[in-house]
């Protein structure tokens, strides 16, 4: 079968009228449950998806080790032995987890994205602007592995393909679970990983997913992942939009401003609106501040 016809097969909506009507409701700033209908597609089994790593530049692959505590330092990730088509041929019993990043820079991959997004555009569209930096990622993770608590900079919705997951998210805007600095040093390039605590649980929403369901996460809401009893596939779909672009430009302002010892600012709830700091940054960051 051709990508072409792979992509046919999988012409049928998306995200049904349902879903997006929920996520017209949640969007952007409330986690929410939805449904897809990807399930079953040609290009997201797991020989299709062996074969697609394979072609990818190492830069865009991240495996290893998938029994891992909900919070632990980048550098102390195990790595799992194998290379990267025997982790996914093996997945069933390897015990690892794997992210292939950026797929949509294969043509096929690019058109599920497309066609997926466009369903979402007018409801983004109408709340944070148009969808920029478009990007897909597929997890692949072994039975009973574990994503630690972590943040990421995109919108994302996360469609569950095959097998089952638990996915915990936290508010995004809870500087007890992430920190001012913290911020400013992701959005400067530091990791995405978070330090738990086991006090942090109660404030977190638990989404159970199956095949068929997704869940809306919110920019930088941190989550952290439980695999079920069997192999679990999922597509992310993401974007960004001003108010994300925004709220990292002002963390890197802050940034900028503590390490001068300078007081720093606020970021609201709408960083879009804040166009002078933002302007502030852009002059200071091309003077070379």
């Amino acid at each position: 079968m051709t990508a072409q016809s792979l992509i046919a097969a999988g012409d049928a909506a998306t995200f049904p009228d349902s879903a997006r009507a929920t996520f017209a409701a949640a969007y952007p700033d409330q986690p929410v449950k939805l449904t897809h209908g990807l399930v079953g597609h040609g290009l997201l089994t797991l020989d299709a998806l062996a074969a697609l790593a394979e072609r990818m530049p190492a830069s865009s692959v991240e495996y290893n080790l998938g029994k891992l505590p909900l919070g632990v330092r980048p550098e102390d990730t195990p790595s799992n032995g194998l290379t990267l088509g025997e982790t996914i041929r093996t997945i069933e019993s390897n015990g690892s987890w794997a992210v292939l990043k950026n797929v949509e820079r294969d043509p096929a991959y690019a058109a599920l994205l497309d066609d997926a997004l466009a369903e979402l555009a007018p409801i983004v569209a109408g709340q944070t602007g148009p969808m920029l930096h478009r990007e897909a990622f597929i997890f692949l993770t072994s039975p009973g592995s574990v994503t630690p608590f972590h943040m990421d900079p995109e919108h994302n919705i996360l469609l569950q393909i095959m097998g089952t997951k638990t996915m915990t998210v936290f508010p995004a805007r809870d500087e007890a679970l992430v920190p001012a600095q913290k911020s400013e040093d992701f959005h400067n390039g530091g990791h995405r990983n978070l330090v738990w605590q086991d006090g942090f649980k109660a404030r977190g929403a638990a989404f159970a997913l199956a095949p068929g369901d997704a869940i809306h996460v919110p920019v930088k809401a941190p989550h952290f992942v439980e695999n079920g009893p069997a192999v679990s596939v999922s597509l992310s779909v993401t974007w960004r939009s001003e108010r994300s672009v925004a709220e990292g430009e002002l963390h890197s302002f802050n940034a900028l401003l503590r390490r001068r010892g300078l007081p720093t600012g606020r970021v609201s709830a709408r960083p879009e609106t804040q166009g002078l700091r933002r302007f502030v940054y852009r002059v200071m960051r091309k003077l070379g501040a």
